[in-house]
């Protein structure tokens, strides 16, 4: 049985009025979602061994030959500390022990902190508020055992969810980090990935956000192929890995960092060149600003041979070029941008004219 939507909305609100007073409202999603990630894991994964995506077991499963050094890292080990004074302290330690098992979510899962007292209260206010937060997500409606997430994209839906709910406060909108799976579709499709016959083959997402529209991708290739995504912001990162686990793909990488100023994928070979991808799939934010910050001396050739660069106010064409660039020769994207990309003026006129010519091979670089 699936996991309905409303009934997963409704717990994340119960969650969100726990953890209100201590921290701001952007906060609540690190600390939700991270208890999100341990319940599904725990519920698909827990004590089936090392050939599942991801290590997850019980106290009771942990052969350390000293039983007072025996640790869980599994949502059941949560549910062992309810009413315990210690239990901030006791639910960081779980959370490390996954992270020591599973290198890969290191930086990820270890985000949020449920020993800090200034967030969530020192002594007995600690203890109910984490208490009935993972009483919350103990609800037999919130059992992912016979769930799958293929059809459903459970964290980026949720994540959505939060960031609608406090986008006012946050000062962000929710489509930087989320692509609804409809727009997914329909780029992978317009990319062609179906029709992939390289089992070689790769496909990049240079703005991943919650890693949505990379895992999409990734699903409509006939056949599994490796996927890369970068994202600026280090927890919504933190996110997309989180994401690819529970669709069962954990060996989507994920790295962090600016796209135009320390682009993560450089050729293998020479790493004054961007590494180069069969397939890119982007949904970048419209119209970023000061998007040239930092990027002196690290052009990696992107915007040369188009006449003139985009202008620094707005980032739309600096993403097509970067696109453009970590394309291989025979290489195919998708991208959404803004409409205004084929009617403005100025330096945007001239990229466009460059670029049609391109095709003539009357200018250097299309």
């Amino acid at each position: 049985m699936a996991v309905k939507k409303t009934q997963l909305y409704a717990s994340l609100w119960a969650s969100c009025d726990k953890l209100r007073g201590g921290m701001d409202s952007s906060e609540y999603k690190d600390y939700i979602l991270t208890l999100l990630f341990m319940k599904y894991v725990t519920d698909k994964f827990k004590n089936k061994g090392a050939y599942e995506d991801i290590k997850v077991f019980d106290k009771a499963h942990d052969k350390d030959p000293d039983p007072e050094k025996r640790t869980g890292c599994s949502f059941d080990d949560f549910i062992a500390l309810k009413g315990k004074k210690n239990i901030g302290e006791g639910m960081d330690k779980i959370i490390a022990r996954l992270a020591d098992e599973n290198t890969d979510l290191k930086g990820v899962i270890d985000i949020a902190h449920f020993n800090d007292e200034k967030k969530l209260g020192s002594g007995k206010e600690m203890v109910d508020k984490l208490t009935d937060l993972i009483s919350i997500f103990q609800r037999p409606e919130l059992d992912f055992s016979r769930n799958k997430a293929e059809g459903d994209d459970i964290i980026g839906d949720a994540y959505e969810y939060l960031m609608r709910k406090f986008a006012t406060e946050s000062g962000k909108s929710k489509g930087q980090f989320y692509t609804p799976a409809e727009v997914s579709r329909i780029l992978a499709n317009v990319v062609g990935i179906s029709r992939c016959t390289d089992t070689s083959a790769t496909v990049c997402d240079p703005a991943c956000g919650s890693g949505s529209l990379l895992i999409r991708a990734i699903d409509a290739a006939p056949f599994p192929i490796m996927g890369y995504g970068q994202e600026k912001e280090s927890t919504t990162a933190g996110l997309a890995k989180m994401n690819a686990v529970l669709h069962r793909k954990a060996e989507i990488t994920i790295k962090s960092g600016n796209t135009f100023s320390n682009p993560q994928y450089l050729d293998k070979s020479d790493n004054s060149v961007l590494e180069r991808f069969d397939y890119i799939v982007a949904n970048p934010p419209f119209s970023m600003k000061n998007w040239r910050d930092g990027i002196a001396g690290k052009e990696y050739g992107r915007f040369e041979g188009y006449g003139d660069t985009p202008p620094e106010k707005n980032g739309d064409y600096a993403w097509l070029m970067h696109i453009l660039k970590a394309l291989k020769s025979d290489g195919k994207a998708a991208v959404i941008l803004p409409h205004g990309v084929l009617f403005r003026g100025n330096a945007e006129a001239t990229i466009r004219v460059c670029s049609h010519k391109g095709i003539d091979n009357k200018c250097e670089n299309r």
